[in-house]
């Protein structure tokens, strides 16, 4: 069974920073795209960073400079470390990947910027 774990979130001051972390199982870690997206309060879902087995990562053009995802696949894990936040930043965050034509996603890590 696949499973996404996501923790990290919390509050923090606008400039601040965070780190989020993603555990999943239940599929070949190394081998999968992770992405990390985000959703704000009834809109649907933000696309914010990818990265691929290879570690190639792309990321939305509001958080490129900012944000830097990565992964440890010894550690089977996925992070998004967030600096100089914002608070158009607040949102759930939640990890996510596609295996077999299905996406799968965890239950989210609130973030809250604000002063």
């Amino acid at each position: 069974e696949v499973q996404l774990v996501e923790s990290g979130g919390g509050l923090v001051q606008p400039g601040g920073s965070l780190r989020l972390s993603c555990a999943p199982s239940g599929f070949t870690f190394s081998s999968a795209d992770l992405r990390w997206v985000r959703q704000t309060g009834g809109k649907g879902l933000e696309w914010v960073s990818t990265i691929e087995p290879s570690t190639y990562s792309t990321y939305r053009s509001t958080v490129q400079g900012r944000f830097t995802i990565s992964r440890d696949n010894a550690k089977a894990t996925a992070y998004l470390q967030m600096n100089s936040l914002k608070t158009e930043d607040t949102a759930v965050y939640y990890c996510t990947t596609k295996i077999g034509g299905a996406e799968y996603r965890g239950q989210g890590t609130r973030v809250t910027v604000s002063a």
